[in-house]
């Protein structure tokens, strides 16, 4: 039997090539607004980050996605906020 293809993705912050469903999407619209996408299907320019605190506290502290996204800190605040809040969901049992 054939195997199944799984999607690869890279992270922008740690340059690492993981499984999608191990990564968070970051997106900016068209409109320009910047959210954190857990669904990976909306529309605009995406981001993959790894599910790993410790990089995105770093990448908070060099500020990587106001790098890659070309936006201000303040408004990129709460998408760090919104990340780290998921990977603590992801890391409680179900």
């Amino acid at each position: 039997m054939k195997q199944k293809k799984i999607p690869m993705r890279k992270c922008i912050l740690s340059q690492e090539m993981k499984p999608k469903r191990e990564m968070l999407r970051v997106v900016r619209s068209k409109e320009g607004a910047i959210a954190v996408d857990p669904t990976g299907k909306a529309n605009g320019r995406g981001a993959y980050v790894s599910m790993d605190l410790s990089i995105i506290e770093e990448a908070r502290k060099k500020k990587r996605l106001e790098q890659f996204f070309e936006a201000d800190t303040e408004s990129l605040n709460p998408i760090y906020d919104e990340l780290i809040r998921l990977v603590y969901r992801s890391m409680i049992p179900k």
